[in-house]
């Protein structure tokens, strides 16, 4: 090794991230709404740079002014009504009679409230809370239990036992059996391990299997129903059509603002000084990479989606079970891309088609060989084969993973291990042939 200082000349070829290159990036990930967001902000740092939103219309005072009124008259009455969402504590005591209540047991209560998780359960102290109201804790006591009398059933419990007893009691008053188990053998009871408490209670296992069914139809989480929020929309960013001459694919660009160039600002301002015209350039060729990229990332998720519709046609004729086996890679490859190309402009993304509205990334699957030669199926048709055969199953013999992963190679020519039918049977939520298992 030679350690002598020196000069050398060295050739080395590398790629440099441009701003300009990292911009047209992050554009092509971006969504529809982030895009928009993108070139708000973008216009209040570009001066030369105006958006326009599409669905935004010029207004004329008394025009306008007239139409509401008449637009007011027409509507129902009762769609007048604000839809203002009201908080738990106001849900919570609008039940009670507070003309009844002391003004320090309502007190109590709403510190009780304010101390729910967003499931309904209490999980506060309720001798930290006496103390700080400076109360008996015997009127906090009473307190959660006024509030554990209130709809849904099964507020203000203290965990997913006493939730059930809860319930329980409001639900099946009679039935003593179903308290008994949740309140001495809750644990076992959930794992299934029912053979001994059956023997135990002297009771047999159909009966206890009845509870289970029972309890399976109470409400876990009460606190999701207060918690209730407004619907999300999904906006596509793509839509697919078939027309006569086949499939169309065409941007979804009404979320998305018009930009234009600010001819007259920059007229008016270019020769002004060298400073000004300076940061005026700057900000044209700011403004020219911004409808490069936007141009760019339009012509990169056409083509992408383009070659999906070519690759999936089952799928968009037919629906998601006859989604076909396709991976980024194959995709990049037939459009000459990176994959990572491919990565970011599938990124929560979503297509409007035929069959129903779907993220881009659901369309990319893994591949599962079959027992017919070169032939390959996708992870989402294992699944749905999964899915069946275990619907169909004797629900007293229930089929083990192995059993399943035996009968999709005999009946659908599917070769997956058992470990992989144990994750898929997983990510369907499926629990396993033990706790499927019925004695009735």
């Amino acid at each position: 090794m030679n350690l002598k200082a020196g000069l050398w000349q060295q050739q080395t070829l590398k790629l440099t991230m441009t701003q300009e290159l990292t911009q047209a990036i992050a554009l092509l990930q971006y969504s529809a709404q982030e895009l928009a967001a993108f070139l708000e902000n973008k216009a209040l740092e570009n001066p030369l740079l105006q958006i326009e939103h599409v669905n935004v219309r010029p207004m004329n005072p008394l025009i306008d002014r007239n139409r509401r009124k008449h637009e007011k008259a027409e509507k129902d009455w009762i769609e007048q009504i604000a839809d203002r969402p009201f908080s738990w504590e106001e849900q919570l005591i609008s039940q009670l009679n507070l003309k009844k209540l002391p003004a320090e047991q309502l007190k109590v209560i709403r510190h009780l409230i304010n101390n729910l998780d967003e499931n309904g359960y209490f999980t506060g102290d309720l001798n930290e809370i006496a103390q700080n109201l400076n109360v008996p804790v015997e009127l906090v006591e009473d307190g959660l239990a006024v509030l554990q009398t209130l709809e849904p059933v099964g507020i203000g419990a203290r965990n997913l036992q006493e939730c059930l007893l809860i319930q329980i009691d409001y639900e099946f008053p009679d039935n003593d059996l179903a308290k008994k188990i949740v309140n001495d053998y809750f644990v076992p009871f959930a794992e299934k391990k029912w053979r001994p408490i059956a023997k135990e209670l002297q009771v047999t296992l159909k009966e206890i299997q009845e509870i289970f069914d029972q309890i399976q139809l109470l409400n876990p989480k009460p606190g999701a129903i207060l918690g209730r929020e407004a619907a999300a929309y999904i906006i596509p960013d793509v839509i697919v059509e078939q027309t006569d001459e086949g499939w169309i694919v065409r941007m979804f660009d009404d979320p998305i603002p018009k930009i234009s160039f600010n001819e007259s600002y920059f007229h008016r301002f270019k020769d002004k000084d060298r400073q000004v015209s300076r940061f005026l350039q700057e900000k044209v060729q700011d403004y020219q990479w911004i409808i490069k990229s936007i141009e760019q990332r339009r012509e990169t998720l056409t083509k992408v989606v383009t070659k999906i519709v070519e690759r999936q046609s089952a799928f968009f004729q037919k629906g998601p079970q006859y989604l076909a086996p396709m991976t980024m890679k194959e995709i990049a490859a037939e459009l000459d891309i990176h994959e990572s190309t491919v990565s970011r402009a599938v990124r929560e993304k979503y297509v409007q088609t035929p069959v129903g509205t779907f993220t881009l990334k659901s369309f990319f699957t893994s591949t599962i060989q079959t027992t017919a030669g070169d032939e390959t199926t996708s992870s989402t048709q294992v699944k749905n084969a999964i899915r069946k055969l275990i619907e169909m199953e004797n629900k007293q013999k229930p089929l083990s993973d192995q059993e399943i992963a035996e009968q999709l190679k005999a009946m659908e020519g599917m070769v997956v291990s058992r470990r992989t039918i144990a994750k898929y049977r997983d990510q369907l939520g499926i629990p396993s042939s033990t706790k499927r298992k019925r004695f009735n």
